[in-house]
């Protein structure tokens, strides 16, 4: 495995003549199953993958877990040689922002600042800004990103699509537990009773989508169904939501009550310290 820490490096890796189709794995370490599917979907689209490993502090507010974020750099490592990978591009803050910090930034606009965006404001300036560096560095054929970041998979195809960046967009499909927990580098700060209930925002999705789509739902009030039934399940659980929303997939628009096509449920909520995101698209 070649480890490139520097742009240097990986500049002079990118310009060698027998790489064939490139793919580029956006990640912040703390691998798991679903950081894994993303690279097997990579290695199908591609000659050549690399994985870049970088927590960026620029997408963390002054308030969230930058400095407790999980860096188990040896274990990701390990991982993704034994899936096979050669390529693992790994920099400092110093390397990504020379100058920090960082001035000259890539603006999500109105689209950063609703869902995800409330409780996190700029944070999808941050990630679209890394990504924005990551694309220029590898000039990838293709990168590929998880579905479970559902926000922020669709504000990075808007910023290929809407400054040219020649490249296509691939997107993994949500890896759960077998409870139907979605995998996520935070659920390692899930101890005890909390760990069963972050269940629950997978169940309110669920049960949001049978009661759009069940005998039972009729009318024309589907919507409003489907998200009192996820906030029976969250209050069931004691927990309150940061959001239920249900948006258009294409658009990321609010669909009305009597909406009828393809929805994508997203929720987040806090479970004990640690807070949550998860999604669920379905069609009514």
């Amino acid at each position: 495995m070649t480890q490139l820490l520097d742009i240097e490096g990986l500049r002079a890796l990118r310009d060698r003549d027998d790489l064939g189709l490139v793919a580029l794995v956006p990640t912040m370490g703390a691998l798991h199953s679903g950081h894994l599917a993303l690279v097997e979907l990579a290695k199908r689209l591609a000659d050549t993958v690399i994985v870049s490993i970088f927590v960026n502090p620029l997408q963390f507010g002054p308030n969230e877990d930058y400095d407790r974020y999980p860096r188990p750099l040896d274990a990701d490592l390990a991982l993704l040689d034994a899936a096979g990978i050669e390529h693992v591009f790994h920099p400092t803050v110093d390397e990504m922002y020379p100058n920090w910090p960082a001035t000259t930034t890539v603006s999500a606009g109105e689209a950063g600042r609703i869902l995800e965006g409330v409780t996190r404001p700029g944070h999808f300036d941050g990630v679209l800004t890394v990504v924005a560096k990551l694309f220029h560095l590898v000039r990838p054929h293709v990168a590929v990103f998880g579905e479970k970041d559902a926000q922020q998979l669709a504000l990075v195809r808007r910023m290929v699509r809407e400054l040219h960046f020649p490249l296509e967009i691939a997107a993994q499909p949500i890896v759960r537990e077998p409870d139907g927990l979605a995998l996520s580098s935070r659920n390692t700060y899930l101890e005890g009773a909390d760990r069963d209930r972050a269940r629950t925002l997978s169940l309110a999705l669920r049960s949001a989508a049978d009661a759009a789509t069940g005998p039972a739902s009729g009318g024309e009030a589907r919507i409003r169904a489907a998200r009192a039934a996820a906030e029976a399940v969250y209050a069931d659980a004691g927990i309150a939501p940061d959001y239920v929303e249900f948006v258009d997939p294409a658009t990321f628009a609010p669909v009305s009550d009597d909406h009828r096509g393809d929805v994508l449920a997203l929720t987040a909520a806090r479970v004990g310290t640690t807070r949550l995101i998860d999604n669920l698209a379905f069609e009514v």
